[in-house]
């Protein structure tokens, strides 16, 4: 049995990102799962999983835009950057107003340089960071462009602050709440995290685990999985005809301009009868549309 979709699942708190593509795995039977975008072990909430063909929209997933519910706690700051971590220092949080706050957060907006945790994924010469810093070894990090689109101030209560973040590829929310601690001079980490959306998925459509291993069991499984062009679905869409259906299938491009179709843009194609055949880009050069993932429609 072959399985292509993707499952919006809701990763339970202790568990690493690995661990529940292996549980997928197992459950299905399908050899090809990954997931679209790692999450802490410490942390819940929208984890994609892709399985069969799906795991082809993994670059297109990793670069969606996400959003994440997190609780901080100031005045204590730790060598993880998260509740799970040693206690490295403390600060006196006393003077602090939600006006300090606010404009700490603000200076945070936009585009800004992030220096990876070394507890993260990161790989410094080809060995993870956190396993680096497992072993007591610490080592000079590059910081990284990464983009913070909205921060917004849910809930003040001290120590804890509750902040609402929307981030596009690569931002680590620990580094912003450690960051953030530094910035107000008093320490600062993650208590809680929450992956709230991550691309077309939300938390208010995902699904646990345990559901998961109970469609398997009543085989009920494909009523839990998205299609795999819901990964691109913020992509502009064209109907080919079954000629240019059959080209694109075979890996052949498409001579011409077309002009009902967005010239210069990457489009989702489908069949006539609505099968997603592709997605393609204009070749002005050649003046062509060129298939970049073709997709085999098959039975599961």
């Amino acid at each position: 049995m072959t399985i292509d979709g993707i499952l919006n699942l809701d990763k339970p708190r202790g568990k690493t990102s690995f661990e529940v593509v292996a549980a997928i795995r197992r459950l299905s039977g399908e050899r090809r799962v990954g997931h679209g975008g790692t999450l802490d072990p410490e942390a819940t909430g929208v984890l994609p999983v892709c399985l069969g063909q799906g795991t082809r929209m993994f670059e297109f997933l990793v670069e969606a835009g996400k959003t994440y519910r997190t609780e901080i706690e100031l005045g204590v700051a730790t060598d993880t950057y998260d509740a799970a971590g040693r206690i490295t220092r403390r600060g006196d949080i006393s003077a602090l107003t939600r006006g300090d706050i606010e404009a700490a957060t603000a200076s945070f907006t936009g585009l800004i340089a992030q220096l990876p945790p070394m507890y993260s994924a990161v790989k410094h010469q080809g060995v993870p960071l956190y396993r680096l810093a497992r072993d007591g070894i610490e080592v000079p990090r590059r910081a990284r462009k990464v983009e913070l689109s909205r921060i917004d101030i849910l809930e003040w209560r001290p120590p804890l602050l509750t902040l609402e973040v929307e981030c596009g590829k690569g931002a680590y929310i620990r580094s912003l709440a450690h960051d953030l601690g530094e910035k107000l001079g008093c320490g600062a980490h993650v208590g809680n995290l929450i992956r709230m959306r991550s691309g077309p998925f939300h938390i208010n459509d995902s699904v646990t685990l345990s559901q998961v291993e109970e469609a398997f069991r009543e085989g009920r499984w494909a009523e839990l999985l998205h299609p795999i062009d819901i990964a691109v679905i913020g992509l502009p869409s064209v109907t080919v005809n079954n000629e240019e259906a059959q080209a694109l299938s075979n890996g052949r491009s498409l001579v011409g301009e077309r002009d009902a179709w967005p010239s210069g843009e990457r489009c989702r194609a489908y069949s006539g009868d609505g099968r997603f055949i592709a997605i393609v880009r204009y070749d002005g050069e050649q003046d062509c549309w060129r298939p970049l993932k073709v997709f085999v429609q098959r039975l599961g």
